[in-house]
């Protein structure tokens, strides 16, 4: 449930260095908002989550300016400066990850991907979407099914990517 907070401080340096004040962000899985809580006063920011139970227990509708109930598989949308998807690729097939991923790659300036690496996780606190499809991830296959990003921050067990 919710993101990790290693590498945080080096993805949102490089989130600062590389869009204004004010661009336009779209955090898919936003569970507790801590995108939001982190980076609201610098974004504009909107939320898609999966999970209704997050929405209400965490009140993200009160932080971002518009909240999404769907999967992102089926989520359009235009334009954002920014899109971070902070834990949520593991969350679904390799196959929806990439699509995900390719109809963002035109909406978007730049994207976020952190993902944790070989890490196994089943449905939690009932939310059977919790659940890791790619518990595989190692460096060397995020490359090989999503290539075109390059890490801003690495460890042997978690990283944040960004458009190569």
């Amino acid at each position: 449930m919710g993101s990790y907070n290693e590498g945080k401080e080096e993805a949102i340096k490089w989130i600062c260095a590389n869009f204004s004040k004010g661009s336009t962000c779209l955090d898919v899985g936003a569970c507790d908002g801590k995108w939001f809580d982190l980076l609201g006063d610098y974004l504009i920011m909107d939320a898609v989550e999966i999970w209704g139970p997050y929405i209400k227990k965490f009140k993200i509708e009160d932080k971002y300016r518009a909240v999404f109930q769907c999967q992102i598989q089926h989520f359009q949308y235009n334009h954002y400066d920014l899109v971070i998807f902070g834990d949520v690729l593991e969350h679904m097939s390799a196959a929806d990850a990439r699509r995900v991923i390719e109809y963002a790659w035109n909406r978007c300036k730049d994207m976020v991907i952190a993902v944790p690496y070989e890490y196994k996780q089943g449905a939690k606190n009932n939310n059977p979407y919790e659940r890791h499809l790619q518990d595989d991830l190692t460096p060397e296959l995020f490359e090989k099914r999503f290539p075109g990003f390059r890490p801003i921050y690495q460890s042997q067990q978690y990283a944040y990517y960004v458009k190569a």
